[in-house]
């Protein structure tokens, strides 16, 4: 789910989305200069000799860990780590702004550098904000409670008659149209904390989050819970998460340079099986 992907750890969720909005994915977008070098002391920042990055607060579990984007634990926080030692900062070096999900890909000037906040990246966010390249790939995910007729399910036609509730403004609730087809109209909510919320009190039958969130639901938020199974975007295309910056910012080639030597060397995806783990135990619904 392109994000607002949000659910409390043991208490506090992990909004997704969930990183996750509407709309289809798109290629990621080059900024329209870029420097020629990207060397620390060339790069232009909002503050000179800090790296200032973006993201919601609370910060969610398991894309960063006891609500503290610095301390380099969970799979966001750990990247956001990582791109910054590629550009030559040290952790002393990088400073955290809170920004409100949808406020990160809003038009206008921005107070941070970049922002990674589960945003995934589609062709209408992209006409007001640059993307890196994706930094993480991701598919939908359907979480049922055990016992319940959606938890049954093995494959996609099984749910069309299934309520589903899911989270307004995400990519979740665009597949649940686009790749489900619910006969009926899903119940759609302002919170995923609230869509959890109506699965835990059997409002709806099931509820359609990005499938590292359903692992954090499964695991913390709702016993006897079950993930039915995951599934992939409408298009085939598949959906990432990218660094979102203000438009026509010159820092986008370089922290697509650090991307790319981050995933060339294996370093990626270690820190991808660290904290998010393998999609063991959730099968392809077709």
């Amino acid at each position: 789910m392109i994000r607002p992907s949000m659910l409390l750890a043991l208490g506090a969720l992990a909004v997704a989305a969930v990183a996750c909005a509407p709309a289809s994915e798109t290629a990621v977008q080059a900024a329209p200069s870029a420097p020629a070098t990207c060397a620390k002391d060339q790069l232009t920042l909002k503050t000179p000799g800090k790296l200032t990055i973006g993201t919601d607060k609370p910060a969610y579990e398991p894309w960063f860990k006891d609500d503290d984007p610095a301390n380099g634990k969970g799979f966001e926080s750990a990247v956001a780590h990582a791109v910054a030692k590629q550009l030559g900062f040290e952790s002393g070096e990088v400073a955290w702004a809170t920004v409100k999900f949808d406020t990160a890909f809003a038009p206008g000037a921005k107070q941070f550098d970049f922002d990674l906040n589960q945003v995934s990246v589609t062709p209408d966010r992209a006409k007001v904000v640059d993307f890196s390249k994706g930094y993480y790939t991701v598919k939908q995910a359907v979480v049922a409670l055990d016992g319940s007729k959606a938890a049954s399910a093995t494959d996609l036609a099984a749910l069309k008659d299934v309520k589903i509730g899911v989270q307004v403004g995400t990519t979740s609730l665009q597949a649940v149209k686009d790749v489900i087809k619910p006969a009926a109209e899903p119940n759609v909510y302002n919170e995923q904390i609230d869509a959890v919320n109506a699965l835990k009190n059997k409002q709806v039958d099931a509820v359609v989050v990005d499938l590292p969130t359903a692992f954090y639901v499964t695991a913390a938020q709702v016993e006897n819970s079950k993930i039915v199974g995951q599934f992939g975007a409408a298009s085939g295309t598949p959906e990432v998460f990218g660094a979102v910056f203000e438009k026509g910012s010159p820092l986008v080639s370089c922290v697509n340079e650090a991307i790319d030597k981050l995933t060339s060397s294996g370093e990626l995806a270690k820190i991808e099986t660290e904290w998010l783990g393998s999609a063991a135990g959730a099968p392809e619904l077709k």
